[in-house]
C-alpha cells in the first residue's frame, strides 16, 4: 500500500493503538485516533500515549454520530478499541457488549452512513475466541476438547481430557482451522466482532483482516488495570512487593507476544492484499507458563517476591493455549523478532519510570462477589 494514507485507529490512544499510530507516523502516513480514554485504562486528566502528531477525537464507541464524523475521509480503519478482560465481562455483561459488540455494529454503520470508502479495515481479535486450544490424543489425534466441567475445576483436576475417549491429552500450537469455543463474554464480543467485520467485507468489497492477538506484552500497557493483560498484572504485583497471583497450578501454557511484533503485524496486514477475508493469529510461535512469566519478572525487576498459585480456578479460563503462527508468516512475510527475555528486559525498562497501583485484590473481591472464583 502506498505511503500517505489517512488512518484512523480506534483505541488509539492505549497501549496497542499508540505504538501502531507511532509506527504509521513514522512511514508517512497520517493518524486520526479515536478513543473515551477510559479511567480505568488511563489515568484521569490525561490523553492516553497520542503522539504530538496525531490528530485527536475524543469518542466512544456507543457514539454513532461521534464515529460517523471520525471515518469521514479516511483510507484505513485500524478498530482496536474495546472493552478487555474475561474476568470482568463476566459480570458486566452489557458494558461489554455495548462496547464490543454494538460499538463494532456502530463503526460499520458509520462507514455506510457518510459513504465513506476504506480501502482496508483491520481488526484487533483475540485468542481468547478458541477457548481451549488444540491438542493431541494418543488413540483420536487431533482433538478440540470441551470447556472443563465446574465439577472437574473443583476436585483441581486442570488438565483437559479427550472428548472422545476421556483420556489424557498433549497440548499442541493452536492454528485458525481450530473450532471456536468461547467460554468468556469478551471472548464471546470478539467473536462476534470478527464475524460481523469479515461479513461486512465480504458484502461491500472493503477488504478487511482480523488479527487473533494472543497475550501481548510490552511497554504502555495499563499497569493500574486488573483486568488487563498477565504480564502487566504480575508486574503491578511486584512492584508494589506483592505476590502475583496465579489461578490453578501456574502450569498452564500460553503465547506470550511483544507488541513490537504485533504492530509487525498490524503494518503487514494493511501493506497487503495476501490475508483479505482472513483471521490470522498472531503470536510468538512460542509456549510458555504462566510460572515462567512470573519468575521471569520478578528476575528482572530485581523483586524476590515469590509467586502465589492459589489453587482456585476463576470461570472463563482456560487451561492451555498457544498459536501456530504459520499461516501468517506465509501469506505475510510475519516473523516475531523479539523473544520473551528481551521483551521482559525491554518492558523493565520501561517500568522503571511508571508507577503501578495494584488493584488485583480489588478485582479479586469482585470476581468472588459474583461467585467467579473458586
Amino acid at each position: 500500500m502506498a505511503k500517505g494514507k489517512k488512518v484512523l485507529i480506534t483505541g488509539g490512544a492505549g497501549f496497542v493503538g499508540s505504538h501502531t499510530a507511532d509506527a504509521l507516523l513514522r512511514r508517512g502516513h497520517s493518524v486520526r485516533i479515536y478513543d473515551n480514554l477510559s479511567e480505568q485504562v488511563h489515568a484521569v486528566g490525561t490523553t492516553g500515549y497520542v503522539p504530538r502528531d496525531a490528530e485527536f477525537i475524543r469518542g466512544d464507541m456507543r457514539d454513532l454520530t461521534g464515529l460517523c464524523h471520525a471515518v469521514r475521509g479516511i483510507d484505513v480503519i485500524y478498530h482496536l478499541a474495546a472493552a478487555v478482560g474475561v474476568g470482568q465481562s463476566m459480570y458486566q455483561i452489557a458494558y461489554y457488549t455495548a462496547v464490543n459488540n454494538q460499538g463494532t455494529a456502530n463503526l460499520l454503520q458509520a462507514i455506510l452512513e457518510t459513504g465513506a470508502q476504506p480501502e482496508k479495515i483491520i481488526l484487533a481479535s483475540s485468542m481468547s475466541i478458541y477457548g481451549e486450544g488444540k491438542y493431541l490424543c494418543a488413540a483420536c489425534g487431533e482433538v478440540a476438547p470441551r470447556p472443563r466441567s465446574l465439577e472437574q475445576l473443583a476436585s483441581k483436576q486442570w488438565d483437559a481430557v479427550c472428548p472422545s475417549c476421556n483420556q489424557s491429552v498433549m497440548p499442541t500450537a493452536t492454528d485458525e482451522s481450530k473450532p471456536l469455543q468461547c467460554t468468556s463474554i469478551y471472548a464471546l464480543s470478539k467473536k462476534d466482532q470478527e464475524e460481523m467485520v469479515l461479513l461486512f467485507s465480504r458484502t461491500y468489497g472493503v477488504p478487511a483482516v482480523a488479527l487473533r492477538y494472543f497475550n501481548i506484552y510490552g511497554s504502555r500497557q495499563s499497569l493500574s488495570n486488573p483486568y488487563t493483560g498477565v504480564a502487566a498484572i504480575f508486574a503491578s504485583r511486584l512492584m508494589n512487593c506483592n505476590s502475583p497471583i496465579i489461578f490453578e497450578d501456574g502450569l498452564q501454557m500460553r503465547d506470550f507476544v511483544s507488541v513490537r511484533d504485533i504492530v509487525q503485524a498490524n503494518l503487514l496486514a494493511m501493506d497487503s492484499s495476501a490475508a483479505d477475508g482472513m483471521a490470522l493469529n498472531v503470536g510468538s510461535g512460542q509456549p510458555v507458563t504462566l510460572r515462567e512469566v512470573a519468575a521471569e519478572l520478578g528476575r528482572a525487576l530485581g523483586v524476590s517476591v515469590p509467586f502465589e498459585t492459589t489453587g482456585k480456578y476463576r470461570a472463563g479460563d482456560i487451561r492451555h493455549c498457544f498459536g501456530d503462527i504459520s499461516a501468517i508468516s506465509r501469506l505475510l512475510g510475519y516473523r516475531p523478532k523479539v523473544r520473551l527475555k528481551q521483551g521482559i528486559q525491554e518492558l523493565v525498562q520501561w517500568l522503571k519510570s511508571q508507577e503501578a497501583s495494584d488493584c488485583v485484590e480489588e478485582a479479586m473481591e469482585r470476581l468472588n462477589l459474583h461467585g467467579l472464583v473458586a
